[in-house]
């Protein structure tokens, strides 16, 4: 079973930055894919960014360029840094583990989700 927790969310004026941390139990870390998506008010949940087990990583257009994931392994945690955001960037921001270390950007291929952490970018 692995648990996720993410931190580091808040309100932030458009061109700011936040990080988002999100700590995993368990002994899989290491070897799992990890993603962030994001559900903004009377949206479906998107896709937001992945790095496999073997640190590549993949984002969806929107954030490219402006956001980086990372991840600390002896940490078990994993990291989605955000410069230059904007209004449309808020919403409740989600980590996802799969079982696989492959990347995967549908949200069906992921096992376990953290329970959210509000970002809200103000204009």
């Amino acid at each position: 079973q692995v648990q996720l927790v993410e931190s580091g969310g808040g309100l932030v004026q458009a061109g700011g930055s936040l990080r988002l941390s999100c700590a995993a139990s368990g002994r899989t870390f290491s070897s799992s894919a990890m993603g962030w998506f994001r559900q903004a008010p009377g949206k479906e949940r998107e896709f937001v960014a992945v790095i496999s087990s073997g640190n590549r990583t993949y984002y969806t257009g929107s954030v490219k360029g402006r956001f980086t994931i990372s991840r600390d392994n002896a940490k078990n945690t994993l990291y989605l840094q955000m410069n230059s955001l904007k209004p449309e960037d808020t919403a409740v921001y989600y980590c996802a583990a799969r079982s696989l270390g492959l990347i995967g950007v549908g949200e069906w291929e992921y096992s376990y989700w953290g329970q959210g952490t509000q970002v809200t970018v103000s204009s």
